[in-house]
């Protein structure tokens, strides 16, 4: 049973950067693509980025494409979302999701963290 805990949220200014990481137990990274989802009140979550078990494909949604990167550290069980030029659009809940497959097949993941909020404001 994999364990998902995120860190990292808070509040920032438009054009700032977070650093949201997935602190990953309970299996190893090799064997699951990770993804990166987010959820603002009365919207349904929203998958934005997705690594597989390797770690050398990596994939981001249009609307942070450019602006986020996902990675992941094998030593250290941990995945990353670095967000760069952030927009108030960007607020929401940011969820870490673990899919029972290595690669990232779209369907919504199996194992998921608790969250973290993320504000964009001035």
């Amino acid at each position: 049973q994999l364990q998902l805990v995120e860190s990292g949220g808070g509040l920032v200014q438009p054009g700032g950067s977070l650093r949201l990481s997935c602190s990953v137990s309970g299996g190893t990274l090799d064997y699951y693509a990770i993804n990166w989802f987010r959820q603002v009140p009365g919207k349904e979550r929203e998958g934005i980025s997705c690594t597989t078990g390797s770690g050398i494909t990596t994939v981001h949604a249009a609307p942070v494409k450019g602006r986020f990167t996902i990675s992941r550290d094998r030593t250290k069980n941990m995945v990353y979302l670095e967000m760069n030029n952030l927009k108030p659009e960007d607020t929401a809940v940011y969820y870490c999701g673990a899919e029972s497959l290595p690669y990232c097949s779209g369907y919504p993941p199996t194992y998921w963290g608790q969250g973290t909020q993320v504000t964009v404001s001035s």
